[in-house]
């Protein structure tokens, strides 16, 4: 099912990267935000819009007047289209289907000249890739339904054409019926005062009437192909009125697509009336058959991973706690004592808190992490709240963009105050601030602009004009950048994190281990995964297939479950490596919970193999994978940035209860 590009989450971005308990069915109950109310009048004029083509086959998504379609006759006009919008590759723009609100008809709607060698195999290609044509009526999505072994499936589109299976031919749909489903209502939300002579408050029939009117709450969508006589069809006038049609059985009557033939378009209009209310017309749209088995499945490997995790944290805290008891008990004499007897995290006082390798990149990855962190759990909660609901398009996107750019104050924040805690000194700060500004955004922009060239090769409405990047690299340096230094200075302001410990001018000599220590980080981000592997299955399902994601009030539930997850993961394992005398525990606890984007990038490998099968051609795995890798670094810096900055308050609160003569 799709209604856009299913690039939409990719650049998540498109990931986000990425997305039931609580907000599942909010829908229902409430105006969604972003859409307004929109009531007709019987017999007037509504026009419909075309989307680009999409197809789950390629993610090529191209302009719908690529194809020999009726144009309307006042000439094709874009729609406004948003940020999030022109970032997804929707082109929305005006079609020649129009109706007239409450009036059942059939209508011729043009004849095409000739089709050319060209046309012939532009057509053959976009019905074999399977692409769907994507309608919208009233910010409703054409609805489209089909039976596969007896099951009813519900589509949004409808194909461009289908091949028989019989002669291998390829037909084109050229008559499309809609059931468009209406609500009627009388001064429904509307206060109506009398001014009548009946008296005053007194409602006259006359005015009942004008404060009536009609709700579109549904829009269905049924193709066909059918084969005219082009020369009977030519002399009709555009909207002329035809006898209805009927769908064709025999394979004579279909309208094949071949060169020098002329293809005649028509479709009928029947209005139904419909119990349906205006705030639950998308329920339609939202709803998920076997939902209540997904969830209770999800809901209960997270609450597994939950409790494991909380008992080997519980059993942590109680072992360092008998560690510190003990220690504390002992008189002077016998803690030096201890101290030569014991091995464990108490001989690393000294190097615990020494300056790791790479400390900028370090807090340069930290300050991104935090960015993103804050953008995905604010854009997750205003989304749970129905703020970005599916009737806005492209907003879900929009949002995340602006957030991101303004919480670069933070970022900027959050590295410089690390920078000055790791260095003691604000020296450097600015160099600090703007490759917090620059490094997840240059990589993102990077790996965007080798994926756009690809589209801009394939003339796919997916790649993003020279404009846009203007747009989008003047937010960048006039937003971001700035308010990231902004957060870099007020970082130098804030007072810088003291240790409780010194350390010492020779570092210590770390013993040597049977095994690498690298091998135990790589394998803590197998927890992390466990809590959302189930939830991103879903996540690409709606990127990739085109499946509307709407469940975010669960998808909250999952992030608040990584993020104590990954804490508790990074906390432990930093744990380990100081009873062995590791020191060097920055970095590992960084990867610790950081190491689950790896996971999540094989996971994506697997989903493509397995999952999309249909998947064809190497430009369109080369834009997955590209998508995959934006997902799977902005999952990187975000969990690992959650690790690392729970063991840095760990091994500060630890160390700071060590007695240290």
């Amino acid at each position: 099912m799709a209604i856009s590009n299913p690039r939409v989450t990719l650049t998540y971005i498109k990931w986000a990267l990425l997305v039931l308990a609580l907000f599942a069915h909010t829908c229902n109950g409430f105006y969604l935000p972003g859409s307004y109310m929109h009531t007709y009048s019987k017999a007037q004029e509504i026009i419909t819009k075309v989307n680009s083509l999409t197809s789950i086959e390629t993610e090529l998504p191209f302009s719908y007047y690529s194809l020999p379609y009726c144009k309307p006759p006042e000439g094709i006009k874009k729609s406004a289209e948003n940020l999030g919008e022109l970032l997804m590759g929707d082109e929305i723009e005006n079609s020649a289907y129009r109706f007239k609100m409450n009036v059942n008809e059939t209508l011729y709607l043009c004849t095409t000249h000739p089709l050319t060698e060209h046309d012939v195999k532009l057509l053959k290609q976009r019905t074999r890739d399977l692409y769907q044509v994507n309608m919208i009526l009233d910010n409703l999505p054409a609805m489209r339904y089909a039976y596969q072994n007896g099951v009813k499936i519900q589509w949004t589109g409808f194909p461009v054409g289908y091949t028989s299976p019989n002669s291998k031919d390829d037909y084109i749909i050229n008559h499309l019926k809609f059931r468009v489903l209406i609500h009627e209502y009388e001064g429904s939300g509307v206060q109506i005062i009398g001014t009548g002579e009946e008296g005053p408050g007194v409602i006259s029939e006359a005015e009942k009437k004008k404060a009536s009117g009609f709700e579109i709450v549904g829009f269905e969508v049924y193709p066909c192909s059918v084969k005219y006589d082009p020369d009977t069809m030519k002399k009709k006038s555009m909207y002329q009125s035809i006898p209805a049609v009927n769908c064709p059985s025999e394979l004579e009557k279909f309208q094949i697509i071949r060169e020098q033939e002329k293809v005649s378009f028509t479709y009928e209009v029947e209005f139904v009336k419909s119990d349906i209310r205006w705030p639950s017309r998308w329920d339609a749209y939202l709803k998920m058959e076997g939902a209540r088995v997904h969830w209770f499945s999800i809901l209960n490997s997270l609450m597994v991973i939950f409790f494991l995790a909380g008992i080997v944290f519980v059993i942590f805290l109680r072992t360092v706690r008998r560690d510190l008891t003990r220690y504390e008990e002992l008189d002077k004499e016998s803690q030096a004592q201890m101290n030569e007897e014991l091995s464990g995290w108490k001989l690393v006082v000294g190097d615990v808190f020494r300056e790791p390798d790479s400390s900028k990149l370090l807090c340069v990855m930290v300050g991104d992490g935090v960015q993103i962190t804050g953008m995905a759990v604010v854009t997750i909660i205003f989304a749970a709240f129905g703020f970005m609901s599916p009737a806005s398009r492209g907003m879900l996107l929009t949002g995340m963009i602006i957030l991101y750019l303004f919480l670069g104050i933070i970022a900027g924040y959050v590295a410089v105050r690390m920078w000055r805690t790791i260095k003691g000194t604000s020296e450097g700060w600015r160099s600090v601030s703007w490759f917090v500004a620059c490094f997840f955004p240059g990589i993102v922009f990077l790996i965007l602009t080798v994926l756009n060239f690809i589209l801009w090769g394939s003339n796919s409405t997916g790649a993003l004009p020279i404009s846009l990047f203007f747009v989008l690299l003047s937010l960048w340096f006039c937003i971001s950048v700035p308010l990231t230094l902004l957060g870099g200075f007020l970082g130098t302001r804030a007072e810088a994190i003291q240790y409780p410990v010194r350390t010492n001018q020779i570092p210590r000599e770390i013993p040597a281990r049977k095994y690498p220590s690298w091998l135990l980080v790589l394998g803590a981000g197998t927890l992390p995964f466990g809590t959302l592997f189930i939830e991103l299955f879903f996540i690409l399902s709606s990127i990739w297939l085109g499946r509307f994601y709407y469940v975010f009030g669960f998808l909250l539930i999952v992030l608040l479950l990584l993020v104590i997850v990954c804490a508790e993961v990074s906390v432990v394992l930093t744990y380990m490596h100081l009873c062995v005398e590791d020191w060097r525990w920055w970095w590992k606890a960084f990867f610790a919970s950081g190491s689950v984007s790896l996971y999540v990038f094989l996971y994506s490998i697997n989903y493509l193999v397995f999952d999309l099968q249909s998947l064809s051609g190497p430009v369109s795995a080369i834009l997955y994978l590209g998508y995959s890798l934006i997902m799977a670094t902005a999952i990187m810096l975000s969990t690992g940035t959650i690790g690392f900055l729970m063991s840095f308050y760990f091994v500060h609160y630890l160390f700071s209860s060590v007695k240290i003569d």
